[in-house]
């Protein structure tokens, strides 16, 4: 069958769909880009937040219509949202004739083949489970891979619904990571990426103790992998033994993500975050130290219930103070079977919004002043791409850069340069988020 497959969310879920298209090549299954001629489409849905959400309801939607407009025959939901309401949704969304929970996975060709006969399915397995797959297709970018190294989460965060629709922490056992990782490197990876809802608590349910250290030192003997890069990493789990792999081992880049979400410590308290601003504080002024030129990047949360003009401005001076080299900021958002739902006084939404552009444009005068800092110097980079229109202009991406969120750096090349290849370059300009550069090797 020809199939039409849209992953939708977070990094995360884009390795599951991976999964899912191997398993459905190895059961002969083609794939188009062209909805109109698919005999399935499958939506890999999103339901993090209220956004995401809507936009995984709207693309079921969208295609519903190829039912009546083109080749159309059966249309499935996986993911977060088929597991988040998987009571309700095939009754509330009758244009779907399948669903999978984040459990079963690897059972969607089993579902695509009961789907086309017109079998209206579901699965949805308990207790949790990290399902098996056979390895990852449809990679569009062949250079960078996302690597999963765990699923669920046990903070409990009280505005985080994951916990209750992915479960509890199950970290991928080492050996079938290194396993993934070597098919990764095979198939083109040259920069592996650690995701879960956190990285730094790896191993602790299997092993007795944090592993990956462990799992980095394994990682940076593959010979064709040239860049491994942590994300998810929550502060107040960050040991020595893990600060000391990062600044050793060359193939780490120095380059962590911290979601800190807050600076206000009576607003992390309602959060259930499980450390303070100072704590923070500290973590950074480690990390710094003992890692020369580290890259540090967070994400904050606006208008969170309660939130006062006080603990804003407490936001405000943690950003002064910790000076992130890269900061996302998300408004505030309520999600139904969360303990922050019912949390009293609500922050207007405008207020929310208005709160989020405001540490946005804080932090924008933060990062354009370490951008500039940073000409002159020479770099590592790897090539995206061409720059569209612009012959012989390179979009790179430096060490100190992750994709799709961070900024880039553009380089002028008289020969051509292959997407996945390591240049070095000299900086010679900075605008805004972005750099440009010299090629010199």
């Amino acid at each position: 069958m020809k199939i039409f497959f849209l992953s939708l969310g977070c990094d995360k879920n884009l390795c599951d769909s991976e999964h899912m298209l191997k398993l459905l090549v190895d059961a002969g299954h083609a794939f188009t880009d062209l909805e109109a001629e698919a005999d399935v489409a499958i939506v890999n849905t999103c339901s993090f937040i209220g956004d995401a959400k809507e936009e995984s309801i709207s693309e079921i939607f969208r295609l519903a219509a190829y039912k009546k407009t083109g080749s159309l025959k059966a249309l499935i939901a996986t993911g977060c949202l088929a597991e988040r309401y998987q009571e309700e949704i095939m009754e509330a969304i009758p244009e779907l004739d399948a669903c999978l929970g984040i459990n079963d996975w690897d059972r969607i060709a089993e579902l695509v083949e009961k789907a086309n006969a017109g079998e209206k399915a579901a699965f949805f397995s308990k207790p949790y489970r990290n399902p098996v797959g056979t390895g990852r297709s449809g990679r569009t970018i062949r250079h960078t891979a996302y690597l999963k190294i765990a699923e669920g989460c046990d903070k409990h965060c009280t505005y985080c619904i994951i916990p209750k629709i992915r479960g509890p922490y199950r970290s991928i056992p080492m050996e079938s990571l290194i396993k993934e990782a070597e098919d990764l490197s095979e198939d083109g990876a040259r920069e592996l990426i650690l995701v879960a809802q956190e990285t730094t608590l790896y191993g602790t349910d299997l092993y007795g103790r944090k592993m990956l250290p462990a799992l980095l030192e394994k990682l940076s003997e593959l010979p064709n992998i040239h860049w491994i890069r942590i994300l998810y990493c929550y502060p107040e789990e960050i040991t020595d033994e893990l600060v000391e792999a990062v600044s050793r081992l060359e193939k780490v880049v120095p380059y962590l993500d911290l979601p800190v979400q807050h600076g206000a410590d009576t607003v992390l308290k309602r959060m259930n975050r499980k450390t303070t601003r100072k704590e923070i504080l500290k973590t950074i002024r480690t990390l710094r130290k003992r890692i020369p030129g580290i890259a540090l990047r967070t994400t904050l949360i606006t208008g969170f219930p309660g939130e006062t003009e006080e603990e804003f401005e407490a936001l405000k001076s943690f950003v002064e103070e910790a000076r992130f080299d890269r900061l996302g900021v998300f408004p505030y958002s309520r999600e139904e079977g969360t303990p922050a739902y019912s949390m009293k006084p609500a922050v207007p939404k405008r207020l929310r919004e208005k709160r989020r552009r405001e540490i946005m444009k804080l932090q924008q005068g933060i990062a354009f002043e370490i951008a500039k800092k940073r000409v002159g110097e020479t770099v590592e980079a790897i090539v995206e791409g061409m720059v569209s229109g612009e012959e012989g202009v390179y979009v790179c991406r430096t060490a100190l850069d992750a994709p799709d969120v961070d900024g880039y750096l553009f380089v002028k090349s008289e020969g051509p340069l292959l997407s996945g290849d390591f240049i070095t370059a000299r900086v010679t300009g900075a605008k805004e988020y972005d750099l440009t550069g010299e090629l010199i090797g």
